[in-house]
């Protein structure tokens, strides 16, 4: 496979120098909902912050422990990236290249009010509030402890809903064979967009099987928290079978076409980062090898780099969607 970088990052706890509080109390709150199981009536009647505040339980989303998914078989229990780790080592390049810009400069990103645009080949195009897509959530809620990729690797507890939920409300109709994720990209508060890095908004995209699979995720959280802005505030996506870079952050718009996506790493670097993008260490990247890759947290002196598995260690959960297909000519 191919990619060594791109897209993941992760949350420091409440109190952070990195993100006010104010910034993402109001969508802590609504995680905790989802968490105790009180989402659906409190977002039913969202009318304040305060009446948010009134509603949430104390503690967090859930135990860590307790962490399940809706595919099988999927949730790993590996070690989880600490917080000190994570945090500050992902790359989101409309806040600059180095893996440390997102931490210092993503607290320009404005979060409320936001909206993501559904359109396309569907019965029911809409443009949902955040709150509409937390709605979704309401029995469908899970943390998801599962591992992700970019030539070095995390345990991350998402939280969030297979993003299927979604799409079947939507309604695709029946030409619709791949969706298509395109990003905020607003120059005033994502300062490096307009770079010549990327040709702007960061696009990415999936066929409609990927899409549909449980491990798909429409995430709003992460450790039990809300989404830091550096992290893809305030929803994202996460394909965790793929590298990380195909897993769209700060989404502003889902598309339906009957045609493959032009993805903004594609359009880039056609010969190194392929449309699908699946963990594979038998295609080496044109400049590293991908046998291999690099656990945070465990990258000291004397750490061993850790055999690379197939689809990220999901193969028994993916596998069947590459079926007779060329991995290698399908990068």
């Amino acid at each position: 496979m191919l990619i060594k970088t791109h897209r993941d990052g992760f949350i420091h706890p409440i109190g952070s120098e990195i993100t006010p509080q104010s910034a993402y109390q109001g969508r802590r709150d609504m995680l905790k909902l989802m968490a105790s199981g009180l989402a659906g009536a409190a977002l039913a009647s969202w009318a304040s912050r305060e009446a948010l505040a009134q509603a949430q339980r104390p503690g967090k989303l859930a135990a860590l422990a307790a962490a399940k998914s809706n595919a099988a078989g999927a949730v790993t229990m590996e070690k989880l990236t600490p917080y000190k780790d994570a945090t500050t080592y992902n790359n989101f390049y409309e806040f600059g290249t180095d893996k440390a810009d997102p931490a210092r400069n993503a607290h320009t990103l404005k979060t409320t009010p936001w909206t993501v645009e559904i359109d396309g080949l569907v019965k029911k195009p809409a443009k949902y509030q955040l709150e509409d897509l937390l709605k979704l959530s309401a029995q469908e809620e899970r943390i998801y402890r599962l591992r992700c990729v970019e030539g070095w690797s995390m345990v991350i507890p998402w939280v969030g809903y297979s993003l299927s939920k979604l799409i079947e409300k939507v309604e695709p109709l029946g030409n619709a064979k791949f969706v298509e994720f395109i990003t905020q990209a607003d120059p005033k508060t994502m300062p490096f967009v307009g770079s010549r890095v990327l040709d702007w908004p960061y696009v990415e995209g999936l066929r409609m099987d990927e899409a549909m699979h449980p491990l798909t995720l429409l995430s709003f959280g992460m450790y039990g928290e809300v989404l830091p802005n550096q992290n893809g505030a305030p929803v994202r996506l996460v394909v965790p079978w793929k590298y990380g870079f195909k897993s769209g952050k700060s989404l502003v718009r889902i598309r339906f076409t009957d045609r493959e996506p032009k993805t903004a790493w594609n359009k880039a670097a056609a010969n190194e980062y392929g449309f699908y993008s699946n963990v594979n260490p038998d295609v080496d990247h044109p400049r590293w090898s991908q046998a291999t890759e690099r656990r945070i947290g465990e990258d000291g002196l004397f750490a061993k780099k850790r055999k690379t598995l197939m689809f990220n260690g999901y193969e028994a959960q993916v596998g069947q969607l590459y079926a007779g297909m060329d991995l290698k000519k399908n990068f």
